[in-house]
């Protein structure tokens, strides 16, 4: 009889955290505006490292939650008012496993720091759109750079 209790005392445990992991998404994602994206949180290894999630916009802010946690905070917050695209690439190497065919790579600046962001080839106009967006009068170049590669 033991074993038949610890099996479903296991089973719900798995149950409650799946739910979890479902109502947490739904909480975050209720007012729209999210985007597939996945960061690079790790350099160590070339084309490794990346670690897929959401992102949701918030007025200045874009922020980044993993898929698989249990956090209602977001991972990472990047703000535009900080943020450069430095350049766009399509996935190399270990990458092309990692991501699907149509995604783009783009390596930005954050406050000085290096961050590396990917998404949808669709998704990066509407990204490089919110990027630009600024209140009238406001006048700050958010590209580094005009002459990209078409991706």
């Amino acid at each position: 009889m033991e074993i038949v209790e610890g099996i479903g005392i296991g089973i719900a445990v798995i149950l409650g955290a799946l739910l979890i992991l479902f109502v947490r998404r739904a909480v975050v994602t209720r007012s729209g505006g999210i985007i597939r994206l996945s960061v690079r949180v790790s350099t160590m290894l070339d084309g490794r490292g990346w670690s897929p999630g959401f992102g949701r916009f918030v007025g200045d802010e874009l922020r980044w939650y993993r898929m698989f946690s249990f956090a209602l905070r977001p991972k990472r917050v990047l703000s535009r008012k900080g943020l450069t695209v430095e350049r766009r690439r399509l996935p190399e190497g270990q990458e092309r496993l990692s991501m699907p065919a149509d995604w783009v790579i783009l390596r930005c600046t954050s406050h000085h720091a290096p961050v590396e962001i990917a998404m949808a080839r669709s998704t990066v106009t509407g990204f490089l759109s919110w990027l630009e967006a600024a209140p009238p009068g406001a006048v700050s170049p958010r590209l580094a750079s005009q002459d990209w590669p078409a991706a």
